[in-house]
């Protein structure tokens, strides 16, 4: 695995995060087609790039992801 293949998989990921909604884990992996080492290196990128968020529900205990919305008004 390369910087290459990590960054378009993490293009991937961003697609689909693109669609105003948070996902679970699980269906982020089976959405993408990536293993769980290709998706944890997609989702360590847009992390590092302060892209994503991670919440943990309360309720069912599912960790879900969903885009970083950064708007800078100036």
């Amino acid at each position: 695995m390369d910087a290459q293949t990590i960054g378009n998989n993490a293009g991937k990921v961003w697609r689909l995060l693109d669609h105003n909604r948070k996902w679970e884990y699980n269906e982020l992996k089976e959405a993408t087609g990536l293993s769980d080492r290709d998706l944890n290196a997609a989702i360590g990128w847009l992390a590092r790039e302060d892209k994503i968020q991670f919440e943990t529900s309360q309720v069912d205990g599912h960790d879900y992801l969903y885009l970083e919305l950064n708007l800078y008004i100036g």
